[in-house]
């Protein structure tokens, strides 16, 4: 059993929809990161950084946080999506932290530049406009020639990347000009796991399909 301690948020949305992939039992500990409970002492001592998601693993008492981490530790626990070596799993690895060092970030800050403070900085959203950009049209590439990120198999890395996409209204983005990302992500949106673990902790709203 995983106790999974979570918000409505892209970061989230990564660990709920692996747990839902991965098929383990797990129980969820709602997060209000709007009424700061991320700074609750007892989730403090669960996740020191104060942001979710973390997990506590009641088969052995290991408790983690970092997306990445919980998700590399996950693929490990179970012996899936993730190979066990080789370039596969180099590849896997790649993706996973492209997503955690560029494409999270640099989107989060389209959110709060464009999304939520509109007029505060033009320079702001205009650099991580372009960032965006810059972000998918890499993903676009890589797409061309493979159904998912690491590769020919669906992995951690694509359940790291997409609950980012899914926010793409906030950021602005025509498919138009990506239609290799928009061909994954819709192709992922479709995976029951997926559309299960998008409405954890609580539903919100449906998954945005671009027409």
């Amino acid at each position: 059993m995983i106790d999974l301690y979570t918000w409505s948020t892209p970061n989230g949305r990564k660990v709920s929809i692996a747990l839902e992939e991965f098929g383990l039992e797990y129980e969820t500990h709602p997060i209000d990161i709007g009424a700061d409970e991320q700074f609750h002492p007892d989730f403090l001592k669960i996740s020191p950084n104060n942001k979710i998601p973390a997990i506590v693993d009641r088969d052995n008492g290991l408790s983690l946080m970092e997306s990445g981490a919980i998700l590399v530790y996950l693929a490990e626990k179970t012996g899936k999506f993730m190979p066990g070596g080789g370039e596969g799993r180099w590849r896997v690895l790649e993706w996973l932290m492209w997503q955690m060092g560029g494409a999270g970030p640099m989107l989060g800050q389209v959110h709060h530049f464009v999304k939520f403070n509109p007029g505060k900085s033009e320079y702001a959203e205009r650099r991580f406009r372009n960032e965006a950009d810059r972000l998918y049209g890499v993903m676009n590439d890589r797409l061309e020639d493979n159904p998912y990120l690491a590769g020919e198999e669906y992995s951690i890395a694509d359940m790291a990347t997409w609950p980012w996409v899914s926010r793409y209204e906030w950021q602005e983005i025509d498919f138009a000009d990506f239609p290799n990302v928009r061909r994954w992500y819709v192709d992922i949106a479709g995976r029951p796991a997926v559309q299960r673990g998008y409405q954890v902790p609580k539903k919100v709203n449906e998954i945005p399909i671009p027409a």
